[in-house]
This record gives structure tokens, sequence and C-alpha cells, in this order.
């Protein structure tokens, strides 16, 4: 009964990080443990989006590090603006983190291993829903450069469900077609029990 009312407690806590010292730790700690530039777009999808921050705390955090060179932004080819932790950053990431709480350093590194898995999955499957007078068929690809690798339509009852069975498609595309190959070289065919003959 305690444990319930605990998790309870928790769920209702307001887990929104209010602290901009420990936002502008936490930024320059998740751009150190990835190690990858960030897009803007993203940075913000992730911090903000999901309700790790609100967005005025967010811009400035942003503005802090990159007015004091803990970060900095830069533009490719494409024309995407990324993040880029540069030295002070780094120190920052690593002498400090252990001033923002371990929860918050675990689900802002979890919640950007997920927001890019997520991107990355986008890129290697297509999902496309269609409608049909009664029910919804949930149309799978999984493009490669010369063919498809898997061109598949599921059948679900109704929108609701084709975009969920979609959504746990999209956790795992890889293991969702890895199964669908496993299960086809694992077929046998039906064994006729003729004893009784």
């Amino acid at each position: 009964m305690q444990d319930e009312n605990i998790f309870k407690m928790s769920e209702m806590a307001d887990t929104q990080i209010k602290d901009i010292p420990t936002l502008n730790i936490l930024i320059c700690y998740l751009l150190y443990k990835i190690n990858i530039p960030v897009e803007v777009e993203d940075m913000y999808d992730i911090t903000v989006a999901t309700g790790l921050a609100n967005y005025f705390y967010y811009q400035d955090s942003i503005n802090y590090l990159i007015t004091n060179k803990l970060i900095k932004t830069d533009t490719d080819k494409d024309g995407k603006t990324y993040y880029i932790l540069l030295p002070k950053g780094l120190a920052c990431a690593k002498e400090l983190k252990n001033y923002a709480p371990k929860a918050y350093r675990d689900k802002l590194v979890l919640i950007a291993l997920k927001y890019f898995a997520r991107i990355k999955s986008e890129k290697e499957v297509i999902i496309r829903y269609i409608e049909l007078e009664r029910g919804c068929y949930i149309h799978i690809r999984c493009p490669d450069n010369m063919c498809d690798l898997m061109d598949l339509k599921l059948f679900a009852p109704d929108l609701r469900q084709a975009q969920i069975i979609g959504e746990k498609i999209m956790d795992n595309p890889a293991g969702f077609y890895g199964k669908i190959i496993s299960l086809a070289l694992s077929n046998e065919e039906v064994k006729y029990d003729l004893s009784d003959n």
C-alpha cells in the first residue's frame, strides 16, 4: 500500500526543471554524453516538448550557455543549425555533473537516445495508414538503396488500433523486421496425423 502511494505521489510530482544552473549543466552533460552536435530543433524537442523544462527556462539556459561560451551554434551545408559543446562546456559537464541530480541526468539522456532512435527509425521504416470503409490497413515499407526490404500491409479494425500497431512497430523496427524473417524461416508445414489410417 505504501509503495503504491509513493508511486502515485511520484506521478503527480512536478518533475520539470525550474533551476537554470541545473539546466545549464544538464544541456552540457547531454551534449557530452551523446557526443554529437544536436540540431537546434531537436534540442528544443528533447528538453521542452517532453516537459523536462519549460520554454522560458530553456531559452534562458541556452542564452547563458552561448553567451558564456559553453556551447556554440554552427550551420552545416544543408542550412541546419546545431549546438556544439565547447571545451568550457565539456569541463562543466564532467566536473559539475553531480550538481544535477542523477535522476534528471538519466531522464534527459534516455529521452535523447529514444528521440534519436525514433528519427533513425522513421528514415528506415515508412508507415502509412489507409482507411477503409470498415477498418484500416497499416502499410509498412522498409526502403533500401536499390529496393524495398519489406513491403507489408496489415489489417486493423479501425484507425486508432492501426496507429497503436504502427507505434509499436516504430518502437523497434529492426526487431519487427527480424521477427518477421525469423518467423518465415522457422515456419513449418502442418503435420497431419495418419496413425489411424
